[in-house]
């Protein structure tokens, strides 16, 4: 898995659209009850659902009555959320990854969830990547696509 790929991977925690969303057959991933929090508030229980399809990975976040559904396509990299209201996807402004505390966070604090299995596994695909570093931040073009990537300190550095 690239870098970039990684790190856009890493910046989600994520899951299955609307049926209109979808027209290729999908495999699940992995389901996981967790914590998530939206729009800064308190983390809350939460299932999180993670599918491959022919687009990407989707990652669903139930929270209560309310779902998020962040998409990750590979080629190139993008990261993107569903927007119900509009039927469409949305390109992410930025995700960030804080080992530390299993936390993945987009679009600044507009969705965290508590995914310490996903990050356990990015450390263990690229433990080169990962050594010593607690927090990954990437922001994301107007199309979603990677921008910027940096680590810890160096995010200050980029603010």
């Amino acid at each position: 898995m690239s870098m970039p790929l990684l790190l856009a991977a890493m910046a989600l925690g994520l899951v299955l659209p609307s049926a209109e969303a979808r027209a290729e057959p999908t495999e699940t991933l992995y389901s996981l009850e967790t914590r998530c929090s939206v729009a800064g508030g308190e983390p809350e229980p939460c299932v999180v659902e993670a599918t491959k399809d022919a687009e990407g990975t989707t990652y669903r976040h139930t929270i209560g009555e309310r779902v998020e559904t962040v998409r990750i396509s590979d080629a190139p990299v993008r990261m993107s959320v569903w927007d119900p209201s509009k039927n469409t996807w949305n390109p992410l402004n930025s995700a960030a990854a804080r080992f530390s505390t299993n936390t993945i966070c987009f679009n600044g604090r507009d969705l965290c969830v508590v995914n310490a299995n996903y990050l356990n596994s990015v450390r263990e695909e690229r433990p080169d990547a990962t050594a010593g570093r607690d927090l990954v931040q990437v922001r994301f073009d107007d199309s979603g696509r990677v921008d910027l990537t940096c680590y810890d300190d160096g995010c200050k550095e980029v603010r």
